[in-house]
């Protein structure tokens, strides 16, 4: 099964946790403040975090940012906070889903469930082909990029797109709903080579929103983080 890392300050509520998902034949591991959260995801990337909002010293949203800068794994908040605007921010920093306490034992199942039976379907949509390019193109609505080819099509009309341009579509389109900062493109798209400023990011995304038309209001900013294609 999986790998979930729990970063929950609360003891009790921390194992009630890792009970109910090694029940489910996952590999828990837990972390009970931010920074003991960041650097155990750096030694060994769980293949989810389930992150509490209230934590010692740095609390869920930071940990949540920081995250989202390195690492593609989902994310689920977990929070006493129900307020819609609470909801909202934790969504907004990058999160892919949010639960409010107290839970019940069904919904945490069937939200880690959900969670990671898309990063699975996502996942299958990167399977390397005869050992390059990728099985087959990502469908994302009227959007088709193949990756193999190198082409995108919306609408079935080819998209004239620089290389740098359709590697950020292609990784949106493989990612969405998850928010990712400006370094992250520069690491993958430019190879961490680049020694230019974040504006050569937003300028790349400015010219790919504009040759998608209406299709790039998908592509939005997110406070604090960077950008996220919604779904």
């Amino acid at each position: 099964m999986a790998r979930v890392l729990i970063v929950e300050d609360e003891a009790r509520v921390s194992d009630l946790l890792r009970k109910e998902l090694e029940g489910e034949g996952h590999d828990v591991r837990q972390a009970f403040d931010g920074p003991s959260a960041l650097q155990m995801v750096a030694e060994d990337p769980p293949n989810l975090v389930i992150l509490d909002w209230m934590l010692p010293g740095l609390d869920g949203l930071a940990v949540c940012r920081q995250l989202r800068r390195d690492h593609l794994m989902p994310i689920i908040m977990l929070t006493a906070r129900s307020e819609e605007v609470d909801r909202v921010m934790g969504l907004e920093v990058g999160a892919d889903d949010y639960i409010v306490k107290p839970f019940g034992r069904r919904e945490l199942l069937a939200r880690t469930r959900a969670v990671l039976r898309r990063v699975e379907l996502d996942r299958q949509q990167q399977l390397p082909a005869d050992g390059e390019g990728y099985a087959q193109p990502i469908v994302r609505g009227p959007l088709i990029v193949d990756r193999t080819g190198h082409q995108a099509s919306l609408d079935g009309v080819a998209l004239e797109l620089t290389p740098k341009e359709f590697e950020i579509l292609a990784l949106f389109a493989a990612n969405p709903g998850r928010a990712f900062d400006r370094q992250f493109f520069i690491d993958r798209v430019w190879g961490g080579e680049y020694g230019g400023l974040d504006r050569a990011v937003d300028n790349h995304i400015r010219r790919l929103r504009r040759k998608l038309g209406a299709y790039g209001d998908k592509i939005v900013s997110v406070w604090g983080v960077g950008y996220r294609f919604l779904s």
